[in-house]
């Protein structure tokens, strides 16, 4: 979700774009100032702020940070700081979102030649090739990256993810944050990676356990910049054009729709006549098996919605389960200055909602954009498998819980992202931090559920991880189980 893929997140780059020109500021008067006037702003208008954390709790950090901004920093360190702070909200909607930044602060933390010029993924604390685009000598899928220069592989994780936005506990999707596999323009491990392990040095030296015969070897690797990394990821999946959502038929009574992302605002091409047109080559080729692969989907517009319509007979009622709720009527005058948005209306979020006196306001029926899905033909009535995993946290944990919930779909695969005791999103501030430069996502609707929920992601009905060997085998345990599943 470039977007959140990436999250609302990144969702509108050219928005950064009218970020101030000045210089950044490393007074710490004026750092300081911002974490105030940042503070004031989350506690006036984030409806989650205080689901992970207490009052006194947040006004700690906020002071400490205000300490460690005690003397002159780096906008690197300023950055880094900042995002810790975000990160202790624990919503993967609140950060300081590097799509979001100026085209200055950009050039300092996302540009530079920092980074490891190879895809890898996460499995628990080990880092796994999972392919090497530049054909660099020494490295080969499922094999194993033990160190980088000398740090633990292990240790380079647990230092990171206190820095890694995600709702909750869920640290399955801060995990799966730091994987860099080429699904995201800009990937967090380069954004973090740099700034936690500085390296000046011309490359990096990384110990490696081969997949075959797991013996250890020395493999040094030059970094590339950030135009090198979008290089890299050139054959992917094209955001702006329709066969960005593919569909293919891996046996010809089996459908396999697969979704990378659902960050389509800016696109040109119609996506709900996609969808609709999707669905008509399904029923013309007569399929009884339906796979939907949004593993690498987080989120964007509610394109599932559209989706279920194909798969249900009658109206789907939404939001049943949990209470939408805002923090503020309208937004203070005094701070409208500092927040960025494509949409003013949001300034005024909350009038008509319900005064529940506890700080919150309840979204009325007439505030929803849609209350309920109505059918569309043609519609789907054999098998449907959803292939989840961690990055589903927005708008695609949405549409599993749907799914699951109504008997639409069985899910397969690994836990999702996001988090059953709600998310934050909907409607979003761009806080613009007017001394550091810094930009911070602000979402505004707090969705709660009606009921005691667990910290945690969903769960699929059936659970298939991928393993190393697997990795190094090219095999999609997953879809392959849900293929030999469905014939």
């Amino acid at each position: 979700m470039e977007l959140d893929r990436r999250l609302v997140l990144g969702l509108f780059v050219a928005t950064a774009a009218t970020a101030s020109k000045q210089a950044f500021a490393s007074e710490p008067a004026a750092l300081q100032a911002d974490i105030a006037l940042l503070a004031r702003i989350y506690e006036t208008l984030h409806p989650g702020l205080y689901r992970y954390q207490t009052p006194d709790q947040f006004k700690e950090r906020c002071a400490l940070l205000q300490w460690n901004l005690s003397r002159p920093l780096t906008l690197q360190d300023q950055y880094l700081r900042l995002s810790g702070l975000l990160a202790q909200v624990r919503c993967g909607h609140t950060y300081a979102n590097f799509f979001n930044q100026s085209g200055a602060v950009a050039r300092l933390i996302v540009a530079p030649a920092n980074k490891l010029p190879f895809y890898f993924v996460w499995i628990g604390s080990k880092m796994i090739v999972s392919a090497n685009p530049l054909g660099l000598d020494g490295l080969n899928r499922g094999d194993e990256i033990l160190a980088i220069d000398g740090v633990p592989a292990a240790e380079i994780q647990r230092r990171l993810l206190p820095y890694i936005r995600a709702d909750g506990s869920n640290d399955d999707k801060r995990r799966v944050l730091l994987s860099v596999t080429g699904s995201d323009r800009i990937e967090t491990f380069d954004v973090f990676f740099p700034l936690l392990f500085p390296n000046d040095r011309a490359a990096f030296t990384l110990t490696v356990r081969d997949s075959k015969q797991g013996k250890t070897r020395t493999v040094t690797v030059v970094p590339i910049d950030q135009k090198q990394r979008e290089a890299m990821a050139a054959t992917a999946p094209n955001l702006n054009a329709p066969d960005y959502w593919s569909l293919t038929y891996p046996k010809p009574d089996i459908a396999l729709l697969t979704m990378p992302g659902w960050a389509l605002f800016d696109v040109k091409w119609d996506w709900k006549a996609r969808i609709q047109a999707i669905f008509e080559d399904i029923a013309q080729k007569g399929a009884r098996g339906l796979i939907i692969d949004i593993r690498d989907n987080e989120g964007g517009l509610d394109c599932g919605y559209e989706v279920i319509a194909h798969l249900i007979d009658r109206d789907l009622p939404l939001f049943a389960d949990y209470d939408r709720l805002v923090r503020f009527r309208s937004t203070p005058a005094d701070l409208n200055p500092y927040l960025d948005t494509w949409d003013r209306s949001f300034e005024h979020l909350g009038e008509g909602a319900t005064d529940l006196g506890n700080g919150f306001y309840r979204l009325s029926n007439d505030e929803d954009e849609i209350r309920r899905i109505a059918p569309r033909g043609p519609r789907f009535q054999g098998k449907v498998i959803v292939l989840s995993g961690p990055q589903n946290s927005s708008a695609t944990f949405t549409f599993i819980d749907l799914v699951r919930r109504n008997g639409l779909a069985r899910i397969y695969g690994q836990p999702t992202g996001g988090n059953q005791r709600g998310i934050n999103g909907g409607s979003f501030f761009f806080v613009r931090l007017p001394h550091s430069g810094l930009e911070a996502d602000l979402p505004l609707v707090g969705t709660f559920p009606k009921t005691p929920k667990p910290d945690a992601g969903l769960t699929p009905d059936v659970r298939i991880d991928t393993s190393a060997d697997d990795i190094a085998r090219n095999i999609d345990p997953v879809l392959q189980r849900a293929i030999s599943d469905l014939a």
